[in-house]
């Protein structure tokens, strides 16, 4: 016998809370901010005692799983971004594989590397491939400062020719480091060369989330294409991942996911477009995140610009009380 429900019987419309005190905390300070924020970090006894045992484990562990530095390992441990050069060679990496022109990119990489100081690294590391790319690093430096002679004796002119003639091995040899960087962060080029990279690591236990890199939208266009990118990125991870069956709540958490950015499903991500992002906007990441519900994926919303906090905060929490999506535990921020 089926009964009708009556009206005080349906459970009570979802809202949202309000994000005032994000707001309130835009451009506070930062002092004073941590100040109120360590008056309320109040913590019993038991709890600073796992947080201290937690902490202690991880230390031991850290320094038992690698006590010396090997390869890339020890290049990035040398030049960490608490150094100048190590921001250097972040930018480099950043920027320069998608310079199109040789002209911009010799540019480049001579303003960049000629601003280092690659002296203070030589035999600061026991390793011989760190020592060896400080070299490469210093005399690379050198040649681009050539170019920067005046003159018209044949001394200056030398200087010059050699800095000309250098230019193309020494972009030839930044970009090949800037490509094996890269490759201890990037997982593939493509989600199916990350997919199959990815397979020997998720045997040993590795979990993945997959973070298309890419510019913010410029136009409905772009928004369009990284749009459709996600969703095929979704079915071929869900595909490469198997059948999913919700035995618990957690077991999602077991699987690889799907992270996004909301600069890149619309080209007006900023404030002052809250109800044009409500109607455009919204259906698509409701849209991916039935999608990666479907192949049992988790979605996390990547963060951005601290300008885009609220608008990113507003658009998770419509997604997350969306009746579409009640009972999925894969939403996250």
């Amino acid at each position: 016998m089926v009964s009708a429900l009556r009206r005080e019987d349906l459970p009570a419309p979802r809202t949202l809370p309000s994000r005032d005190e994000i707001a309130a905390h835009h451009l506070i300070g930062e002092q004073h901010l941590v100040g109120a924020l360590i008056e309320r970090a109040v913590f019993t006894q038991d709890e600073r005692r796992r947080a201290e045992e937690s902490a202690r484990r991880l230390v031991h562990a850290a320094r038992a799983g690698k006590t010396q530095h090997s390869g890339i390992d020890a290049f990035m441990h040398e030049y960490g971004l608490s150094t100048d050069e190590g921001i250097i060679l972040m930018c480099l990496a950043e920027a320069l594989l998608r310079i199109p022109d040789v002209e911009t990119a010799n540019e480049f990489i001579a303003d960049k590397i000629s601003g280092g100081a690659w002296e203070k690294h030589l035999g600061a590391s026991d390793n011989l491939f760190v020592n060896a790319s400080t070299w490469g690093l210093l005399l690379s430096g050198a040649i681009v400062k050539l170019k920067d002679a005046k003159g018209a004796n044949p001394l200056q002119a030398m200087k010059r020719l050699v800095a000309r003639t250098g230019e193309p091995t020494i972009r030839v040899a930044v970009r090949q480091a800037v490509k094996l960087l890269g490759d201890q962060f990037v997982l593939g080029a493509t989600i199916e060369g990350a997919l199959l990279r990815a397979k020997q690591l998720e045997a040993k236990g590795y979990r993945f989330s997959y973070d298309m890199l890419g510019e913010a939208a410029r136009s409905d266009h772009d928004a369009e294409r990284y749009f459709q990118r996600y969703m095929s990125a979704i079915e071929a991870v869900g595909t490469a991942a198997g059948s999913f069956i919700a035995t618990n709540a957690d077991a999602i958490f077991a699987r690889p996911s799907i992270s996004v950015k909301l600069s890149a499903l619309h080209p007006r991500f900023e404030p002052g477009k809250e109800k044009r992002l409500a109607s455009e906007l919204n259906p698509l990441v409701l849209a991916i995140a039935r999608a990666a519900r479907a192949k049992g994926l988790g979605l996390t919303i990547d963060a951005e610009e601290q300008d885009r906090f609220d608008l990113t905060a507003a658009i998770f929490g419509e997604t997350l009380i969306n009746p579409a999506l009640d009972g999925w535990n894969g939403l996250g921020l």
